[in-house]
């Protein structure tokens, strides 16, 4: 069907509660959707464009056709939606890939047991506790386990490297046994492994009553030596949960929900407490949203779609929307009342921000930067009113030696690192003489006839998120008539510096914004304005170089400074000039055999 034609059927829709859902021309399902009133919801999708996102454009291009369902009321809708959701798994609805599966901690049957997490059971006739769903929980208790009762986490064998070498840092530091220095007998690392199994499956508060019953029975029987072992494995329990505690809240169970958006790519993550303790965190990476209030409530409700578990509490780090329909939909899965709240202060606001920390830093690390440099960004876009950080920034500077070989180089920073394949060298062709401000202009008006029309393999074809000049004021004002003439919409600040030549605010509508008090910013904006004045000194210097080259090879009778340029280009170097033969030299354009000859007797008498 047109486009003109959905609208005409969904023109016809009722305005009833239901479920829509879209087709492609191979009538797969590719969208479905709820609503409250069908015909106005449907009828949105098809006719001006004007309001809809690109992600929303491009599925509406898809839709060939769409059945409905009607329903009694919003709610039904909801749970039908999630049903056919989870069915059919629609390209253009958000979804979470469910990746859980069973893990389990594996005692290996050896002559030295170890104790390792794994994903699945093997007939190898080892010990397995488990299945547990959070791997997170199976790593840390792993890992605490190992901790409290001194066992190894190397890739050394036992008995092969027994006594075999010196203790690694773990065995100075007390935190391993160290058999590897034979610091141990076969029998204790046994009775060691035993006691590790029977912690794993009674807990901590059962391992802490027992050991404690046992060094009360070794003091009175004067074993004063392994009452004090025991007694350090009981402090070190307890120091375990005294640093769980830096990380837990005052409530039996809670599950705390972040959505951290980079304008490309989002982070959806999840911490989860029972107990007041953090025990499983999830995240998964999707494509930018458009609306975060509408995006929470599509995740949350899919997240429990996929978990059986859904606590007393829940805690999320902004608004939601139809917030009672979503609360009303998670208290009939539960089946027991719940609290969705969104806090402002103290202890939850402070797990809240933390969730938000962890999304940011695996938003970074997919986006192949570091939490800081995110956070640089966000600084840097806040001090300029930016409406999102600046994913691609380009950099600007002049350089010459007395107005003598004007260059200007232009660097990028993306994702808040240099992305040096993309760096640009420019030689001023439009006049000679001193000029900053006639060159800034020059060189951006070249760089966006780039734009337009070099091939989609070139990065010129990449607008820039932000434009920041090496210079003040009159720099900036020089290049907004052009990128506004060439309809660029992008942003230019200027970037100012001291005395010392140390960046020192940034230039804007003829004022300054002072950025040394914003510490990440200031280090970023620094290093950029750095960087770009390398790269065009340096590129300054082989052209004045060359042209140095050049003008001593126009004392040859006959050479120009076409003639120069051409034989530098070929031959790259004075001294391959100087050794080459007089056939060699005549194989520039432009040389001919007496200029070959001028150049070979010059060389030869000098």
């Amino acid at each position: 069907m047109t486009e003109k034609e959905l609208r005409k059927k969904a023109m016809a829709l009722p305005l009833n509660p239901g479920v829509y859902i879209m087709k492609n021309k191979d009538k797969k399902i590719i969208y479905i959707g709820k609503a409250k009133a069908l015909k106005n919801r449907v009828s949105s999708y098809f006719g001006s464009h004007s309001n809809h996102s690109l992600k929303v454009i491009r599925m509406v291009e898809n839709v060939d056709d769409f059945d409905y369902i009607l329903c009694d009321t919003e709610f039904e809708a909801l749970v039908l939606e999630c049903s056919l959701i989870k069915q059919h798994m629609p390209k253009y609805n958000i979804l979470l890939k469910d990746d859980k599966g069973y893990n389990y901690i594996k005692v290996t049957k050896e002559e030295f047991p170890r104790i390792k997490e794994c994903y699945r059971m093997d007939d190898d006739n080892a010990t397995y506790i488990g299945p547990f769903i959070s791997n997170f929980s199976v790593k840390k208790a792993v890992e605490e386990t190992r901790r409290i009762y001194k066992l190894p986490d190397c890739n050394k064998k036992f008995p092969r490297d027994w006594g075999k070498s010196r203790p690694c840092l773990n065995g100075f530091m007390g935190l391993c046994c160290a058999p590897c220095n034979a610091a141990v007998t076969k029998e204790e690392y046994i009775q060691n492994i035993n006691d590790a199994v029977a912690f794993l499956k009674g807990g901590s508060v059962k391992a802490v009553k027992d050991m404690t019953a046992k060094m009360q029975e070794y003091s009175e029987n004067l074993e004063f030596e392994k009452a004090a072992k025991l007694r350090d494995r009981i402090k070190a329990i307890k120091n375990l949960e005294e640093k769980q505690k830096v990380v837990s809240i005052n409530v039996p169970e809670e599950d705390v929900f972040a959505l951290v958006d980079s304008g490309k790519k989002a982070c959806f993550d999840v911490l989860r407490f029972k107990n007041g303790r953090l025990y499983d965190t999830e995240h998964w990476l999707i494509d930018s949203v458009d609306s975060h209030a509408e995006a929470r409530f599509e995740l949350i409700e899919r997240y429990y779609s996929m978990r059986d578990y859904i606590p007393s509490r829940i805690a999320v780090d902004g608004e939601i929307a139809e917030e009672e329909l979503l609360h009303q939909h998670l208290e009939s899965l539960r089946g027991k009342k719940l609290d969705i709240i969104h806090p402002q202060k103290g202890e939850h606001l402070a797990i809240v921000n933390m969730c938000i920390k962890n999304a940011n830093e695996h938003l970074a690390q997919n986006q192949g930067r570091l939490g800081k440099e995110m956070a640089a960004l966000e600084e840097l876009a806040t001090l300029l009113g930016l409406p999102k950080p600046p994913e691609y920034i380009e950099s600007y500077d002049i350089s010459h030696t007395f107005g003598a070989d004007n260059v200007a180089g232009m660097v990028v920073f993306h994702n808040g690192r240099p992305m040096k394949s993309a760096y640009k060298r420019f030689s001023i062709k439009g006049f000679d003489g001193q000029n900053d401000v006639g060159s800034m202009n020059e060189v951006l008006e070249r760089r966006f006839k780039h734009y337009y029309e070099d091939g989609e393999d070139s990065t010129f074809k990449i607008k820039p998120d932000l434009i920041l000049l090496d210079g003040g004021q009159p720099q900036v004002n020089a290049v907004l008539p052009v990128i506004a003439q060439m309809k660029i919409d992008v942003p230019v600040f200027g970037m100012v510096k001291d005395n010392k030549h140390r960046t020192r605010a940034i230039a804007f509508d003829g004022g300054e914004i002072q950025i040394n008090s914003h510490r990440s910013a200031f280090t970023l904006v620094s290093n950029i304005q750095e960087e770009v004045h390398r790269f065009a000194i340096t590129y300054h210097h082989k052209k004045h170089q060359k042209s140095t080259f050049s003008s001593g090879l126009m004392k040859i009778d006959g050479i120009g400074e076409k003639k120069a340029k051409a034989l530098l280009k070929h031959f790259k170097t004075v001294a391959k000039i100087r050794n080459a033969s007089v056939d060699e030299l005549c194989s520039v354009e432009g040389i001919s055999p007496r200029n070959a000859q001028d150049i070979a007797k010059y060389y030869q008498n000098n």
